[in-house]
């Protein structure tokens, strides 16, 4: 089925800046998956998305700056999880909204990107989340810049839970088949192996 509606400018923010605890403490966008780091799959996925490309990272900046137009980081040390990232990239992004992704989806596709774009352009005034059977991904999302008050508020108050915050704000879902295998999440040694071959 086709839609009429036009795709909405957007910033990418590509999550790079965690502290890869299930990697054994390796950079997990630098990780390599079939022959070239995570990173790089997501970067051939949105880079003819958008003029703004943003990585959030912490360490190796000089390895992503290769595939981002601008890099932000965590304002506090010691990785303090993956709001930050999205703080900082709302912070930076030049377009009226910004699609999160993190970096250890590496078999997500335009398809589904582009309908995360589509629903997000008609539901402006609303954060959009994709969600798989009854599950939430939280930092597969699209951010209305104009909500980046509302986040530093909710950070200043202390919470951390991008998802929470979204979900107060009456997040949009886009609902996807419970076992998506673009959704996979290769973010251990173990599901890095098990999904070789498995993308196109």
């Amino acid at each position: 089925m086709t839609s009429n509606t036009p795709l909405p400018s957007c910033s990418i923010l590509l999550l790079a800046g965690g502290r890869g605890q299930r990697m054994g403490g390796q950079d997990k966008g630098l990780v390599h998956w079939q022959g070239e780091p995570l990173i790089a799959h997501l970067h051939r996925q949105t880079r003819a998305m958008s003029d703004d490309l943003i990585i959030s990272c912490n360490r190796n900046r000089q390895h992503y700056a290769m595939y981002a137009d601008q890099l932000v980081h965590d304002e506090e040390g010691d990785f303090p999880g993956p709001l930050a990232g999205i703080r900082a990239g709302l912070k930076a992004a030049k377009h009226p909204y910004l699609l999160v992704l993190p970096c250890d989806v590496p078999q997500i596709d335009s398809s589904l990107l582009d309908n995360m774009r589509k629903m997000a352009s008609q539901h402006p005034d609303k954060p959009l989340m994709v969600r798989h059977g009854e599950h939430w991904e939280p930092l597969l999302c699209v951010i209305p810049l104009v909500l980046a008050g509302t986040f530093e508020h909710a950070w200043s108050e202390g919470e951390r839970s991008p998802g929470r915050i979204m979900r107060a704000l009456h997040a949009v879902a886009l609902q996807c088949p419970a076992d998506d295998p673009r959704l996979a999440n290769l973010n251990t040694p173990e599901l890095l192996a098990q999904h070789k071959g498995v993308s196109d």
